[in-house]
């Protein structure tokens, strides 16, 4: 019998009531989301499979979703900054609904590759709003002051987690139900938690006012040459790092699914648990996270944790049985998915805060991009049955990633400890 989660697993803590009403009903907005989110990354790739796509192929429609999310962030991101927030996150939330209507109707190839670019199906946001994130991110920042985003932005992120971790074990219900693995017409009907994720995230943003700076926040203002000059240097090393991190993510995070069902032969009732396990420890890595950064800084708490997982990815592919290479992806995922709210606040302190949408776009840009890479050199070498290498080369990125992490943000005011 496959394992299942006790239903107070996937419960997240409470959101203090004194946070501002915005930021509460964004966290709310990023939990229903996650469901749908979690539900696609367990099962997206191995519905494909069951449709006898090729894992180039697969690794193909990932692919193109990432390159169509980065498209869209570069115009939402500096877009953002003018306003209309609430504007473009509801034409984000109509577009969601609008993939996943197309996704649970038809399995036409054609169709279902629209879908899956503007849906974002498979690669996983943990709730976030995927290309149109940046709006969230700098939303946030506006009304939280920079002391307290960190461990606010990393709160979200538990929220994310757990309605991810609860949306990949609601994918491996009807598994349980019939007692036998999915064919394609099965599959199409877990669209539906998606397209709920996305109704729920829109009654909450209606419900949601108009931004207010945080007491004691900059005003944007005309920077000096001098300043102007140093966020943009800032910019483009948060280009760099991302750029490393992202094609070793893309190597084989998508694909996960797909690399336990052809390496272990198990299909969506054992991978779908494991993967929900995997999240959930999520956000036990993101409160680590959060105690951490408060002794150790932004910095020294993203090498501490990331260079643990970048153990675990080496790992991985040398495991022998199943469960080994699951606890080791579960405990890889508490350590990476633990850093990203504070790696996001420190990404939100490097610019003034008329930049901000700008310097979240270039972030998710510099990171998707090579992300979207990833899928097709991780897939065509899965396909040709090299199921190590791309997990050897994804650490090797990881670890220029951290050289180079360390060298351009140890010492900035953000990445300090809070007793600093």
């Amino acid at each position: 019998m496959s394992p299942r989660l006790p239903a107070t697993a996937v419960t997240p803590a409470p959101v203090t009531s004194s946070l501002p009403r915005n930021v509460r009903l964004l966290i709310g907005m990023r939990f229903a989301r996650s469901v749908g989110q979690g539900a696609m990354v367990a099962a997206f790739a191995l519905y494909l499979h069951a449709l006898d796509w090729s894992a180039t192929a697969i690794g193909a429609v990932l692919m193109g979703g990432l390159l169509v999310g980065s498209v869209l962030t570069m115009a939402v991101g500096p877009l953002s900054d003018r306003g209309h927030r609430r504007t473009l996150l509801m034409a984000y939330d109509v577009l969601q609904m609008a993939a996943a209507i197309i996704a649970m109707t038809t399995a036409t190839p054609w169709l279902l590759v629209v879908a899956a670019l503007f849906g974002g199906y498979g690669r996983g946001a943990n709730g976030a709003a995927g290309p149109f994130s940046p709006i969230e991110h700098a939303w946030m920042s506006i009304e939280l002051p920079m002391k307290s985003r960190g461990r606010v932005f990393s709160r979200s992120m538990v929220y994310g987690f757990s309605g991810m971790a609860f949306g990949a074990t609601l994918a491996a219900v009807p598994v349980w139900a019939l007692g036998h693995a999915l064919d394609a017409q099965a599959y199409r009907l877990l669209f539906i938690l998606p397209l709920l994720g996305s109704l729920a995230s829109l009654a909450l943003l209606l419900a949601a006012r108009d931004p207010q700076a945080a007491p004691g926040d900059t005003p944007p203002s005309n920077p000096s040459t001098r300043e102007r000059q140093e966020e943009n240097r800032m910019i483009g090393r948060v280009a760099l790092v991302n750029a490393l991190n992202g094609l070793s993510i893309g190597l084989t995070g998508p694909l996960i699914a797909y690399w336990f069902a052809v390496k272990f032969h198990r299909g969506l009732d054992a991978i779908g648990p494991g993967l929900a396990v995997g999240f959930l420890l999520g956000t036990l890595g993101t409160v680590l996270a959060m105690r951490m950064t408060r002794r150790r800084g932004a910095v020294g708490t993203e090498l501490r944790l990331r260079g643990a997982g970048l153990v675990l990815l080496v790992a991985m592919p040398l495991a022998p049985w199943f469960w080994v290479a699951m606890a080791l992806y579960i405990l890889r995922g508490a350590s990476l998915r633990g850093t990203i709210g504070i790696r996001n606040a420190l990404t939100m302190s490097l610019t003034g805060s008329g930049r901000r949408g700008l310097t979240s776009s270039i972030q998710n840009i510099s990171l998707q991009i090579p992300r979207a890479i990833g899928p097709v050199l991780g897939g065509a070498l899965f396909h040709a049955g090299h199921l190590t290498a791309p997990f050897i080369a994804g650490a090797v990125l990881q670890g220029i990633y951290l050289l180079l992490y360390a060298k351009f943000f140890a010492r900035h005011p953000a990445a300090q400890p809070e007793s600093a």
